[in-house]
């Protein structure tokens, strides 16, 4: 379904029915399907509901980016659905916009479930906000730029990816939609300008900060065992130094992809659910 939201509209996938709502937030270079294996998994009685953020896939509503504006989003989407409160799941990024979400509008949050996102990073190696994006996402941010002749050829990008591991329907249908334009040109809807102002608000925003800091919500995060290559370190190495604020659950063998893409890890995410 399509959903207005200040300047646009975001493009909203809904699974399921029942009185339970979980809004299912995406990654920085990601899209809504990014949750298709997690909603599969989920028991009758819970509604997922997964937006395409601003600046992904077929949502419409342009800059400004940054936590604030995506936790406004999701708002907006609970609104027209008349949800009043949600379980707010976040991969990645994701999980730093639920963080955000909870801290701005608490009362909306019953739950949150984080995974492999959530808690601040540290700063980033690098002099320019272009070197930080890069030491943090690479490939990912890459990606933005390229063309591809076809879409078997991005297909065979992706399967070259370290992490992803098993080709499977789902991560395929995953890739395919982040296509657009026609063949030789083809290219990710992934607006490199919300990655940057994203990735930005993340290393220097106020907001993710703030929002973990004043963490009050029933919270656990959902940690790869892995990182964004498929190899240690992980994105979170340590999880004691985050055990003082919230339960921290390693997802074994997954990696940050796999959490959510794989098999396991997408069981394991449903479970928490």
């Amino acid at each position: 379904m399509r959903i207005p939201v200040a300047g646009g509209e975001l493009t909203v996938r809904v699974w399921g029915d029942g009185p339970r709502t979980v809004l299912a937030l995406h990654g920085i270079t990601a899209n809504h399907l990014a949750w298709r294996a997690v909603a599969d998994r989920i028991p009758p009685g819970i509604r997922v509901v997964a937006p395409d953020l601003r600046g992904r896939g077929d949502s419409t509503a342009p800059g400004p980016y940054g936590m604030a504006a995506h936790a406004a989003d999701g708002i907006a989407v609970l609104d027209a659905l008349g949800v009043d409160t949600a379980v707010v799941a976040g991969h990645s990024m994701g999980g730093f916009v639920a963080l955000v979400l909870a801290d701005l509008f608490p009362a909306r949050v019953s739950r949150l479930v984080l995974v492999d996102g959530g808690p601040p990073l540290p700063m980033p190696p690098g002099d320019t906000d272009d070197e930080r994006i890069e030491a943090v996402i690479g490939p990912a941010a890459t990606r933005l730029a390229m063309r591809f002749a076809s879409v078997e050829a991005h297909r065979d990008f992706w399967r070259r990816h370290p992490a992803l591991g098993d080709w499977t329907p789902d991560i395929e249908s995953y890739v395919d939609y982040d296509l657009t334009g026609t063949p030789p040109e083809l290219a990710s809807k992934v607006s490199a300008d919300a990655v940057r102002a994203d990735s930005v608000d993340t290393f220097a925003g106020t907001a993710l900060r703030g929002a973990w800091e004043r963490l009050r919500h029933d919270a656990v995060l959902l940690r790869a065992e892995y990182g964004m290559l498929g190899a240690k370190p992980a994105l979170y190495p340590d999880p004691e130094v985050l055990a003082d604020r919230l339960p921290v659950r390693t997802v074994d063998g997954t990696n940050h992809y796999t959490i959510l893409l794989g098999g396991a890890g997408a069981t394991a995410v449903a479970a928490h659910l």
